[in-house]
């Protein structure tokens, strides 16, 4: 049984039609039952990092795989993922850019920053809900993370 308070999907979108998309696409395979949709950077940080950066958010809300757009308004996905990274307690966690993006520096950038994987969004429906319900399933049923710890200290 799923638990409601796990996160499994956290997705940093600000174009409504494409997390529309990208949720009933993953509804479709069951898997967005434990997603938390953020419109912004700005947001996703306050999201994982909490007011002023101070706090992770608790363990059961921390996602198992973002799938992070880079073009964003208020901090653009380039930054949101490498605060992501920087920081010990979230660097584990699995990051996909999925964006419109085919810039080699967009794509170059991500990888440097630690990206996981990165995935240009397709423009047809049909393409577009097939690569985002293989992503769910590799990220949600094949790969196994690590385990996660939200403390500084040992």
């Amino acid at each position: 049984m799923n638990n409601p308070a796990v996160i499994d999907i956290l997705l940093v979108e600000d174009n409504p039609q494409d997390a529309e998309m990208t949720m009933r696409a993953l509804k479709k395979r069951n898997l967005a039952n434990q997603l938390v949709w953020v419109k912004d950077g700005a947001e996703a940080l306050e999201y994982i990092f909490g007011t002023g950066g101070a706090a992770v958010a608790p363990p059961a809300l921390v996602p198992k795989v973002i799938l992070l757009d880079l073009k964003l308004p208020k901090v653009d996905g380039i930054e949101v993922l490498k605060r992501l990274k920087a920081d010990e307690r979230t660097r584990a966690i699995p990051v996909v850019v999925l964006t419109s993006s085919r810039e080699e520096q967009d794509i170059v950038k991500s990888y440097q920053l630690g990206a996981n994987s990165y995935i240009v969004k397709p423009v047809s429906f049909d393409n577009f809900s097939e690569a985002v319900a293989r992503l769910g399933m590799y990220w949600l049923m094949l790969n196994e993370p690590p385990k996660l710890t939200t403390s500084k200290g040992p």
